[in-house]
């Protein structure tokens, strides 16, 4: 990211995993530094890693966000707002995401609606909440093409949404709920791309890959940082032209 100038950032599910390691990307990347780096997650006094960063850096702020709460949207959309001061929010990604792991013959009603509530609902609202700010944002350089510097929403997805690929990978991974919650994201952030593109914003949904966080386990193939290294080149490419596509993190477009 040595070229793109992004002025603000918001990432969500930011106190572990990788939601933790986009902070510390945007922290210390390369070229011109992130004025305002916004770190959210539900509960940032226990957030360890976060605090002892942002006692550091005094362009990162912790924020209390629970994507499943409204109020707590609300409240942290008014925090971020006045930390903002009078400027737009250039980036939002929306990384705060859950899983479990049933059998199809085992799955509850309450488990499912548990995974749409995090996976699918939650960037639904934050985004919507966040929206005036993105729009602020875009209209403060209405000449820049579209971008991740511009005005932009990343949901953070999962190859695991692929309907195509489920039958070569669902005997290794099965986890249909998580599956059946992030095919839905992809629909949203699809639906969003069409809304939002009059506004200047543009809307990816990006898989990172099968990771080694508490939720992808000590198995998983990626690192952290390998994983959001990748990703962070592929942020910087990111144009009017990839609006609403579905992109693994090295930002090759992957089947629906």
């Amino acid at each position: 990211m040595a070229n793109l100038i992004i002025r603000s950032v918001l990432v969500n599910g930011s106190s572990r995993g990788i939601g933790l390691e986009l902070v510390k990307a945007f922290l210390f990347k390369q070229g011109p530094p992130v004025q305002s780096i916004f770190a959210a997650c539900r509960n940032p006094d226990s957030a360890q890693e976060l605090k002892s960063l942002s006692s550091k850096h005094s362009n990162l702020a912790t924020v209390r966000l629970d994507v499943t709460n409204p109020t707590s949207i609300e409240d942290a959309c008014s925090d971020i707002t006045e930390r903002l001061n009078g400027r737009g929010l250039n980036l939002l990604i929306n990384n705060a995401g859950i899983a479990v792991f049933h059998s199809l013959y085992e799955a509850t009603a309450e488990d499912m609606m548990e995974m749409y509530k995090t996976n699918t609902i939650g960037p639904m609202l934050v985004t919507q909440a966040f929206f005036p700010l993105l729009k602020k944002a875009a209209q403060e350089n209405p000449n820049e093409v579209k971008s991740c510097s511009k005005a932009a929403v990343i949901n953070i997805s999962s190859g695991a949404a692929s309907i195509e690929r489920t039958p070569l990978e669902f005997s290794v991974q099965p986890l249909f709920e998580y599956r059946c919650s992030k095919a839905a994201l992809n629909m949203l952030t699809r639906c969003q791309a069409e809304v939002y593109k009059t506004d200047g914003i543009i809307a990816v949904t990006v898989a990172p890959g099968w990771v080694q966080t508490d939720m992808g386990g000590p198995k998983a193939p990626l690192k952290p940082h390998d994983s959001v290294g990748s990703m962070m080149k592929v942020f910087d490419t990111l144009t009017e032209k990839h609006n609403g596509m579905f992109l693994n993190r090295k930002g090759q477009t992957l089947p629906w």
